[in-house]
């Protein structure tokens, strides 16, 4: 049976993300239709990438991702339907994809040219439903678009390392429910940068001198629980997805705080990482 998923900038209280999964399901009533999530912020490429990459591979080979941000088409904003390792991402080619593409070659990559047979401006409900739909059917990808050899990249999204390997200087790319904040530096670059070498990591007015495997790692449990210092204790690790956090242990942003809140970081403030 074809999976479809949805990540959108849609939101729930407007009718737009109902709306795409009933086309969906009036094309192909057999279908199962997914929402990884509806919430990225408003036109948010970035976060939308960071959210698409760690998803999309926990789902079966054969998977149709239909990606909605900013994907109004114009001149500079064309629709695109990529089939890169076993799965198939129907999307706008303004960056979303890069942040795949820059590990895995796509298996295929077409400009969409359906659109002199859709009659509204709701890209989503009208042109990605028709490729998800088509896709999902054993359609192939040269019949609802013309090859094509590039895609878009994300600009400022890969971190800097000194020309004496001694600094590595990200950003941030995400900051999630928990106020959590994700650089664009992973665990392969700061081990091959790195190669052991003791560190520190700055990060406006927080510092880390240590990275750990777990969040609660930041706790030493052999002290008795009323004794310990929880709260608002700062962590630094690779999170799931091998990306560099910060973190607060067991933060809440709309109560006691969050690394984004309480360290002052957001999209795109620089992280560096000094090695001695």
């Amino acid at each position: 049976m074809p999976i479809i998923t949805l990540t959108t900038d849609f939101g729930l209280k407007d009718h737009f993300a109902g709306a795409v999964k009933g086309a969906i399901y009036s094309e192909m009533p057999e279908v199962t239709v997914v929402d990884i999530s509806h919430n990225v912020s408003p036109f948010h490429i970035t976060e939308a990438a960071y959210i698409i990459e760690n998803a999309y591979r926990n789902f079966p080979k054969g998977t149709i991702h239909i990606i909605g941000i900013d994907s109004e088409r114009n001149p500079e904003n064309k629709h695109i339907a990529v089939k890169l390792d076993g799965h198939y991402f129907v999307c706008a080619n303004n960056g979303i994809m890069s942040m795949i593409t820059r590990s895995i070659m796509p298996e295929e990559l077409v400009e969409i040219n359906i659109h002199d047979r859709i009659k509204t401006n709701f890209t989503e409900l009208d042109v990605f439903v028709q490729v998800a739909c088509h896709i999902a059917r054993g359609g192939k990808l040269g019949v609802i678009g013309k090859p094509i050899q590039e895609i878009k990249a994300i600009t400022g999204i890969m971190p800097v390392i000194s020309s004496e390997q001694k600094q590595i200087i990200g950003n941030v790319i995400y900051v999630d429910n928990y106020g959590n904040v994700i650089t664009n530096i992973t665990r392969r670059l700061f081990e091959d940068v790195g190669k052991g070498r003791s560190f520190i990591i700055q990060a406006k007015r927080a510092h880390f001198k240590k990275i750990h495997q777990h969040y609660s790692d930041a706790i030493n449990f052999e002290i008795e629980k009323s004794k310990r210092e929880e709260d608002g204790k700062k962590i630094a690790l690779f999170n799931s997805s091998g990306y560099l956090e910060l973190a607060i242990y067991k933060s809440n942003p709309s109560t006691v705080g969050s690394a984004s809140t309480l360290f002052g970081l957001d999209y795109r403030d620089t992280v560096s990482i000094n090695f001695e």
